[in-house]
């Protein structure tokens, strides 16, 4: 079970009821924030909030987001080189999901940051390929992790489960 914090303009297009009550999650990673992108296409930014990994995907179909989404994490996950069992843990604990507004004002910021850097870098050919603008932003340094990235700190959560 995980929370998804969503925007408001992501949220009026998913339609799924929102929780005021926001219980504490089962993932190793945590809850999640994402907003959308409207770009051609449409495209949902993901980012973890304990973390601040980015993950990108398309929007629509927009009620079936939450449904993708775990399986999305999955192929970015191993494409930062993380642990098949630790992937497959995650991913059967994001069987159930809440949905609820933001309320991490510093969660935000970032993914408004990411959602600026996206911008810029989809201008490379290479950057169509959403996993690998996923992987080149969690490899920006952040303020709210120290300086560090999120690809490193994905790291250290993972090691620290699997000991």
């Amino acid at each position: 079970m995980y929370v998804l914090h969503g925007t408001k303009k992501l949220l009026d297009r998913i339609k799924e009821p929102i929780t005021t009550s926001v219980l504490a999650p089962t993932t190793a990673l945590g809850n999640w924030y994402a907003t959308a992108l409207f770009w051609k296409p449409q495209l949902v930014l993901f980012v973890n909030e304990r973390t601040l990994l980015p993950v990108l995907m398309p929007l629509a179909s927009a009620t079936t987001t939450a449904k993708r989404f775990p399986s999305q994490l999955a192929t970015v996950l191993t494409a930062h080189g993380v642990d098949s069992a630790f992937i497959g843990r995650e991913v059967a604990a994001m069987a159930e999901v809440g949905f609820a507004k933001t309320a991490n004002r510093s969660v935000v910021g970032i993914m408004n940051e990411f959602s600026f850097l996206a911008e810029t870098c989809r201008e490379y050919p290479e950057s169509s390929d959403l996993i690998i603008l996923s992987m080149r932003l969690a490899d920006t340094p952040c303020s709210p992790i120290k300086y560090n990235c999120p690809a490193r700190l994905l790291k250290d959560v993972v090691e620290y489960q699997v000991v």
